[in-house]
Formats: C-alpha cells, sequence, structure tokens
C-alpha cells in the first residue's frame, strides 16, 4: 500500500466517525500505529535478526528471518523494499478494527424521572381529585 492510498483510507475513516468520537480514536490509533520509517531503521540495522517483522507483528516470518539470518541476506534487501508498505497494511488493519468501535455514538446520559409526592404527614397520599 503506497502512502497516498493510506493516508485517503486513513482519512475516510477518521471522516466516517462520529464528531464526538474522532479524537479518542486519533489517540488510539496514534498509540499503536507502527511507523514505517521506524521499520525501515529496524529493517536496515537489525532485520537479518527478522526484528522488523516482529515489530509488525509477523511472527513465523521474523522467526524464519532470524534462523536464516535474514534468509542469508537477500530476505533482508527484498525486506528494504516491503516493510513499509506491510507496516501500511497492518495500520489499516488497526485502523478499521478501531474504527469499529468507535462508530457508534455514545449513549446520552439517562435523564431522571421527577420525583413523586411525598406522602402527608397523616401517612395518606393526598387525594388526586380534591376530595
Amino acid at each position: 500500500m503506497d502512502q497516498r492510498t493510506y493516508t485517503l483510507q486513513l482519512m475516510q475513516i477518521v471522516n466516517n466517525l462520529p464528531e464526538q468520537n474522532r479524537t479518542p480514536f486519533l489517540m488510539a490509533f496514534q498509540a499503536s500505529e507502527k511507523n514505517p520509517v521506524v521499520l525501515y531503521g529496524f529493517n536496515m540495522w537489525l532485520g537479518w535478526l527478522g526484528i522488523d517483522r516482529f515489530l509488525v507483528g509477523d511472527i513465523v516470518a521474523g522467526l524464519f528471518k532470524l534462523i536464516t539470518f535474514g534468509g542469508f541476506g537477500i530476505w533482508q534487501i527484498i525486506d528494504c523494499f516491503l516493510i513499509g508498505s506491510r507496516g501500511r497494511t497492518k495500520n489499516m488493519i488497526l485502523a478499521r478494527t478501531l474504527a469499529a468501535s468507535y462508530s457508534t455514538p455514545p449513549a446520552p446520559a439517562a435523564v431522571a424521572a421527577p420525583a413523586a409526592e411525598a406522602p402527608a404527614e397523616g401517612g395518606e397520599a393526598p387525594a388526586a381529585d380534591g376530595e
């Protein structure tokens, strides 16, 4: 997924949310999103250990990369081109999941019912028809 498509889809998700849920959604998303530039950096320096794949959540691919030392360096070079897209794809999955939980507006506060009249001091309720 390229940067432009990613940005447009994310803006569409945010704009479809109710106004009062946008800020909490963005805060939750930013706390969990994976930055493609950071993933690229991890791939360049520790890609032969599979750290970049572990960070994205691809545990099996990370283990294979770890066992083969980055596919003997070949997989690490290939991931230089693929890891940013993989990170944005994982971010979009995260955004859609979070948007589903934030898509319903919060329930309005319940309005308290008016209090019933208290019985008179004699223990009897006042007559309704004036008797």
